[in-house]
Formats: C-alpha cells, sequence, structure tokens
C-alpha cells in the first residue's frame, strides 16, 4: 500500500477559486485529486470499489457531490459520511437513498476502534474546528484508517471577511450555531 498523501486545501472566499460546489472548491479538487485517484484504482483494482469517508459530513452535500460525480464517471465508490452532531446526521439521513452512499453518527475514532478501513478520507470546513492536538489526532486516525490518500478543504478568510460573517450571519441565523461556527 502507498503512503498516505495528505492534502490540505484552504477556500479563500475572496477570490473566484471555490465558486464551485457552494464556495467550497471540491469540483476542482475532484477534478484534480480525486478522479485521477479513483482511474488509478480503477484500473489496478477494477472489481472493488473504493470506500471514501467524508469526516464531519454535515448535511451531507459533499458526501452525495462526490459520489454522485464518480458514479457520473463510472467509477465504483462506497462513501460513509460521518458526523457526531445529532442535527447533521438527522439532515443526512432525511434525503433519499443514494446507491453507495451510508451516513452514521460516529467520530473517526470509533471508525478506528471498529477495525474499519477507507481508501480514502475527505473532509470540509472541519480542521479549523480542531486544536493542534485534535488536528494530530485526526491524522493519526487517518492513517489507522489505511487511507492512500486525504484532501482536507477548509475555509482561509481575511480580517474583513471574519468582520463581515460576523454581522452578515445573525439576521440570518440568530441563536443558533452558525455564529460560533464560523467565527472558529
Amino acid at each position: 500500500k502507498q503512503k498516505t498523501a495528505y492534502e490540505i486545501y484552504q477556500c479563500d472566499w475572496s477570490s473566484d477559486v471555490c465558486s464551485s460546489d457552494l464556495v467550497s472548491g471540491w469540483d476542482a479538487i475532484y477534478r484534480s485529486r480525486l478522479h485521477p485517484y479513483l482511474r488509478a484504482r480503477a484500473k489496478e483494482q477494477p472489481e472493488a470499489p473504493v470506500r471514501i469517508l467524508d469526516v464531519g459530513c454535515g448535511g451531507g452535500d459533499v458526501t452525495l457531490s462526490l459520489a454522485r460525480r464518480a458514479r457520473a464517471d463510472s467509477f465504483a465508490v462506497e462513501i460513509c459520511g460521518i458526523d457526531p452532531d445529532p442535527r447533521c446526521l438527522s439532515i443526512a439521513t432525511s434525503r433519499p437513498p443514494e446507491p453507495g452512499v451510508s451516513f452514521r453518527g460516529a467520530y473517526v475514532a470509533d471508525l478506528v476502534d471498529a477495525g474499519e478501513q477507507f481508501d480514502v478520507v475527505v473532509s470540509n470546513h472541519v480542521l479549523h474546528h480542531l486544536s493542534r492536538d485534535q488536528l494530530r489526532e485526526l491524522l493519526a486516525h487517518t492513517d489507522a484508517l489505511g487511507a492512500e490518500l486525504v484532501l482536507h478543504n477548509d475555509i482561509a478568510r481575511s480580517s474583513a471577511a471574519w468582520g463581515l460573517y460576523a454581522v452578515g450571519i445573525l439576521p440570518v441565523a440568530p441563536g443558533t450555531f452558525l455564529l460560533t461556527d464560523g467565527l472558529r
């Protein structure tokens, strides 16, 4: 098995780089990193689906988007979205089921303890929630899951963007976790 390749992308909200997939940048990440990996794996192991883990999947947008892209490109994938927040899991599991997609309420450590293995691990807007120690723990767990490719996408904001977010989110979602979440 090849050594894990860790890649961390930062979505710069002040540019057009992350204009697709609700400003998350997964269109470009899929095309440049995940698609070539899936293509190579399909040649090496045509019968085995690629197991993908989406850490902190929230409502499942990225999980479903990646599954749909892979299916459209004729790649066999099994993608599991995990999130420990029951509110997020409720949203993800309320969506119509899709082939090869599952959602679970879990932490990465739970999957490691269960002996699960994944070929690819992704996360979207999770890293800014983690302390340095928690990030190290996530990376150690990723190694334990056996992932060959790890793709984390997170937020990079200027000081002005932080301030605009803090003011702009209040009328949209007062009293929710969005203010705290967006300012981490």
